[in-house]
């Protein structure tokens, strides 16, 4: 099989998980299809809005197609490390690990911000080592790992701000927002109980599809364009922070799954636009003070596209 044909058949099988999860969860194709682009470049990605408007739905959605191993964890104030982690028990005069629900293909984080700072450094370092370390003794989590996290905004009760180093594992931050009026009306017909989308993918084709994702092509022109941009946050004067090279190797791998998503073998500034403000806003921090928690930063990423000219 070719390249190109390879990334075609990766494509077609993309396309079926989407159409998957669209089944469940109505009128979000637009965040389903990030949120699967995101899945497929190996990274985790972390829903954020006012509860009730689908998180959940989407979060066990993308699971239920993806298939493989899947746990929940409800995230609350007095959940502890080795509750997420696993604990090693004395049985029968010997000790033994016993595994805790982070060892699964897909993690479910429900309101990851109501733990605490204790029990987040726990998830940091499975979100960015794969692994978790417990008494002392390493244990590596399976080779397709990731975390679909979602999370209330932070002025909500009992909720304790993700740290930087946490927010930058996630590759992109996505936005549900509410349902259009037809989508809505579907919703309250179909009831409470939604039906779980139909696994269509496995840990083994996901590693296809990121297989095939490597092989997309990303001119220099197109690289330049994603490393001005990059540049660009580091130096302009309504950020105090800028993207770190983490994040430009998030844009750049997000941008070649999101072409081999739409059938194309190469990378175009469009992809590089559309990704930079879920992939690149939470790994920047804006100047402006007394605006909403990550607004000032998407609204800096959103002018810097109005203000850097794109390759023709």
């Amino acid at each position: 099989m070719s390249p190109t044909d390879e990334i075609v058949a990766a494509s077609q099988t993309l396309a079926a998980a989407r159409a998957a999860v669209c089944s469940v969860v109505r009128g979000k194709e637009s965040v389903v299809e990030l949120a699967l682009v995101s899945l497929v470049a190996s990274g985790h990605v972390l829903l954020e809005d006012v509860p009730g408007v689908g998180k959940t739905t989407l979060a066990s959605a993308l699971a239920s197609a993806l298939g493989g191993q899947f746990r929940r964890i409800q995230f609350t104030a007095d959940l502890l490390p080795g509750d997420i982690t696993g604990v090693t028990v004395l049985s029968e005069g010997a000790f033994s690990f016993r595994r805790g629900p982070l060892f699964a293909n897909v993690v479910l984080a429900d309101e990851i911000n109501r733990a605490t700072p204790k029990t987040q450094s726990a998830l940091l370092e499975a979100m960015s080592e794969r692994r978790v370390t417990v008494d002392g003794h390493r244990h590596a989590l399976p080779p397709f790992f990731v975390v679909i996290a979602t999370q209330n905004p932070h002025d909500f009760h009992g909720t304790f701000p993700l740290p930087d180093s946490q927010l930058d594992r996630f590759l992109m931050r996505l936005s549900m927002g509410y349902p259009d009026r037809d989508s809505e009306r579907e919703i309250l017909r179909r009831g409470p109980n939604p039906v779980a989308a139909p696994a269509v993918l496995t840990p083994e084709a996901v590693a296809s599809i990121a297989a095939a994702v490597s092989k997309v092509t990303v001119h220099e022109e197109v690289e330049d364009y994603l490393l001005d941009l990059v540049a660009r946050t580091r130096t302009d004067a309504r950020l105090v922070r800028g993207a770190s090279t983490r994040g430009a190797a998030a844009l750049y791998h997000a941008a070649q799954a999101l072409a081999l998503s739409r059938q194309r073998a190469y990378v175009i500034p469009e992809d590089v636009r559309e990704l930079a403000i879920p992939v690149l806003s939470h790994r920047v921090q804006a100047r402006s003070v007394g605006a909403l928690p990550g607004a000032g930063a998407r609204r800096a990423v959103e002018e810097l596209l109005w203000e850097l000219t794109p390759p023709v």
